[in-house]
């Protein structure tokens, strides 16, 4: 069960890419060229393959339908969605949302500058949705944490039980609608759906993610993506 063995194809996925990625700078990041497909297109690949997907809706800049299109149409998935998303990544989850199927049981949301997710995690954390009604994937920080005054050290901070979020993380349905629908009439701001979730009084269950599963926000991020996919197609030979 834990790997989807005997469940249906209920599964849907949102994708929100309509970031224009400011901290890359130039062209938005999701339509960059990472080896031989895009960044986008890389997120997207990382869900169609399972059987258990029945959607993966791809939220979009405005303007960028066409060009979307165009850079997925190779893609051999029949459940494939675009739809033009919002000025922030709440808004542009909630208007995925809106196009998901009523026949899907589990929705997962994943950044879609997370290339590398991979199918093991992908489905412990939609195990864990269809036990636990809300799951995500999580990795402990490593790091020595430290607050900063001015140009100096200040005081050290206690890293136990702090964990970094990562994607992708999953819902029943009718909780992230529900989650979105107040956030919206509250006008509360956040930049994952965990934390909506648990403001309306959800437990959360935390997936053990991968440091291999890293979001790519500055250009030290892509170089090290770079280096992967160069490795990864190295070691598959020149069709990887």
């Amino acid at each position: 069960m834990a790997n989807g063995v005997g469940h249906s194809r209920d599964v849907a996925v949102i994708i929100p890419a309509a970031g224009m990625g400011s901290r890359m700078g130039g062209v938005p990041k999701q339509f960059r060229t990472l080896g031989k497909h895009t960044l986008l297109r890389r997120s997207v690949g990382c869900f169609t393959g399972l059987k258990e997907v029945m959607q993966v809706v791809v939220v979009v800049p405005e303007g960028h339908l066409s060009d979307t299109e165009a850079d997925l149409k190779s893609v051999d998935f029949d459940g494939l969605v675009l739809t033009v998303g919002g000025a922030t990544r709440q808004e542009s989850v909630r208007k995925g949302l809106e196009v998901v199927s009523s026949a899907a049981r589990v929705v997962l949301v994943h950044d879609a500058a997370r290339p590398f997710a991979s199918t093991d995690k992908i489905r412990e954390v939609v195990a864990a949705v269809r036990d636990y009604e809300a799951a995500s994937l999580a990795i402990p920080v490593a790091d020595t944490l430290r607050k900063v005054s001015g140009t100096n050290f200040a005081e050290t901070v206690s890293r136990e039980g702090i964990y970094r979020m990562q994607t992708p993380q999953g819902f029943r349905p009718a909780l992230l609608v529900e989650a979105h629908r107040e956030a919206a009439e509250a006008g509360w701001k956040t930049t994952d759906d965990v934390d909506l979730v648990m403001r309306q009084g959800h437990a959360v269950c935390l997936i053990n993610g991968h440091p291999a599963n890293f979001k790519i926000t500055t250009p030290d991020d892509w170089e090290l993506a770079e280096m992967i996919v160069q490795d990864a197609t190295a070691s598959r030979g020149p069709d990887g």
